[in-house]
């Protein structure tokens, strides 16, 4: 036999050490860093408002004590507040080794979830299609195609609601959400008998085992989107998922298993005892008011979802997890349980991925492909003039007047006066959702919370009103602030400041005035 010589030609240049290829960034990446940069200015130019107060309070509980905690917002012990998740834990953590304020950790959690999200995102619109252009469509459509009226509440994906939410946790719980999807997607498509071993050599029933911690872990760090979640699971196991049954229904019971084994072993508090808790419900009625107004533009995903159906099965996992994210929204507002609600956050995503998916097919486009994208383009730019301009458009740089995200006051001019833990009585809107983030205390949590019986909680309500109320006596506010150890009034122009306070600092720009108040202990309360 002759022997051949083999002559290598040496590779010159900068990609001799990558076999002579050249990387180049996927149509996603590229416009998810675009994406990734315009959305953190966005974030980072707005006032952290709303919510926000409530989880740096959290962040400064955890602060002061990571083992024993107190109430996020009163002089209260803590134990059994679902806020103190994962998620609140590891921000404490982060908090005591930086030094950071619960604000500036909020703040800084925006970058961190976004991220999550976005890859996330990424990832499972590549379970659902190889298209490279389909995640990019898909990160349109789940930020434009929402409505003509704002859709302002945390676990909401539009472009004007994440100015204000992506520090929340049910911003990182999405995120999550769209991870644990995509892996529960490559499984069930994927998956072999229960031999099967995952990425990086790991045994299949070991990667289900992991799976299944993290869908625990969503339900801890934010139980309302882990429904979707776990609805999410079931549609793509469902559409998906073959082999033999008993197998099958083996590998994701060990899934489901270790979820529910997670999510029980944490010790901060009983998630499953939120199953039947009812307290939030009412603060959650709004959700289902105007409806056609904020979601009626993700409609336009619904011709694309029908094809979906109509070509495969209406086993197809978009179609499923749509029918079922719509019947659990139905079914809080048949029952009163109107958190169910916070699903229509993730109810869209089904026929906005599809329309994404539909759009992305390779040219050229049949008459009624071209129909749904120009109705998809004309949708996503209403939405982003009626609704989503001002998030990216700085109103200095505005020629129309878009809406802006809103602007809630600071009360560091407060907070600097009031040591932390000190209880506050408070008649603003903005101040009661906002001083105990800075480490005071309310005498009357603002948000119900199960480390609190909700009924002490209104009793508590009922007594600042009547410290607040016009005929209240000195004799009536000195009780009430003996009995939660009431330091300070944070009041608002309109109220009167009582005789007997004494005015510390006040608010040029709202006219707030602090004031200073007594200084007994609290009377102890069963």
């Amino acid at each position: 036999m002759s022997a051949q010589v083999l002559v290598r030609q040496t590779a010159r240049g900068a990609t001799a050490l990558r076999g002579g290829r050249t990387w180049r960034p996927t149509p996603y990446q590229a416009v998810g860093l675009l994406f990734f940069l315009v959305m953190w200015l966005a974030y980072w130019r707005v006032p952290l408002c709303c919510d926000a107060g409530q989880h740096a309070a959290v962040v400064e509980r955890l602060k002061a004590d990571l083992l024993r905690p107190r109430h996020p917002t009163a002089d209260l012990p803590g134990a059994g507040s679902p806020y103190y998740s994962p998620y609140a834990l590891a921000q404490g953590v982060f908090a005591r080794l930086t030094g950071l304020t619960g604000w500036e950790v909020v703040r800084l959690a925006g970058p961190v979830n976004l991220l999550v999200l976005l890859t996330g995102l990424g990832r499972f619109v590549r379970v659902l299609t190889a298209r490279p252009w389909a995640p990019v469509l898909a990160l349109g459509a789940m930020t434009l195609l929402w409505g003509t009226e704002r859709a302002w509440w945390s676990g909401y994906l539009g472009l004007m609601s994440m100015t204000g939410t992506l520090g929340y946790p049910s911003a990182f719980a999405v995120g999550l959400t769209l991870w644990a999807w995509a892996l529960t997607g490559a499984r069930a498509r994927d998956a072999g008998p229960v031999r099967y071993v995952g990425p990086g050599g790991m045994p299949g029933l070991a990667g289900y085992a992991g799976l299944g911690a993290l869908y625990g872990l969503i339900l801890l760090v934010h139980p309302i989107t882990s429904v979707a979640a776990a609805l999410g699971a079931v549609a793509l196991v469902a559409g998906w998922q073959r082999g033999r049954p008993g197998a099958v229904a083996g590998r994701w019971a060990l899934a489901a298993a270790c979820a529910l084994t997670a999510a029980s072993a944490w010790p901060y508090f009983d998630v499953l005892a939120l199953a039947g808790d009812g307290s939030v419900d009412a603060m959650h009625r709004g959700l289902y008011e105007d409806l056609g107004g904020r979601f009626w533009l993700a409609l336009l995903g619904l011709p694309a979802l029908w094809l979906r159906a109509r070509r495969g099965s209406w086993r197809d996992p978009l179609v499923v997890m749509f029918v079922l994210d719509c019947l659990a929204v139905a079914y809080g507002w048949v029952s009163g349980h109107y958190t169910y609600g916070r699903i229509l956050g993730l109810a869209v995503l089904p026929p906005q991925f599809a329309l994404a998916v539909e759009l992305a097919a390779a040219r050229p486009w049949p008459v009624w492909r071209r129909l749904l994208g120009g109705a998809a383009a004309a949708g996503a730019c209403a939405g982003f003039l009626t609704v989503h301009a001002g998030a990216v458009v700085p109103r200095s740089l505005d020629p129309v007047g878009f809406a802006q995200p809103p602007r809630w006051p600071t009360y560091e001019w407060a907070a600097r006066h009031i040591g932390p833990g000190e209880v506050v009585i408070t008649d603003g809107y903005y101040a009661v959702h906002a001083i105990a983030g800075y480490g005071p205390n309310l005498a009357a949590p603002a948000w119900p919370d199960r480390a609190l019986d909700e009924r002490e909680r209104r009793r508590r309500l009922a007594d600042v009103r009547a410290y607040l109320a016009p005929g209240s006596t000195r004799a009536g506010r000195t009780a009430v602030a003996r009995r939660y150890g009431v330091r300070w009034l944070l009041l608002t122009r309109w109220h009167p400041v009582p005789e007997e306070a004494v005015v510390v600092a006040w608010s040029r720009r709202t006219g707030e005035v602090l004031a200073r108040v007594g200084g007994e202990r609290p009377v102890p309360t069963r």
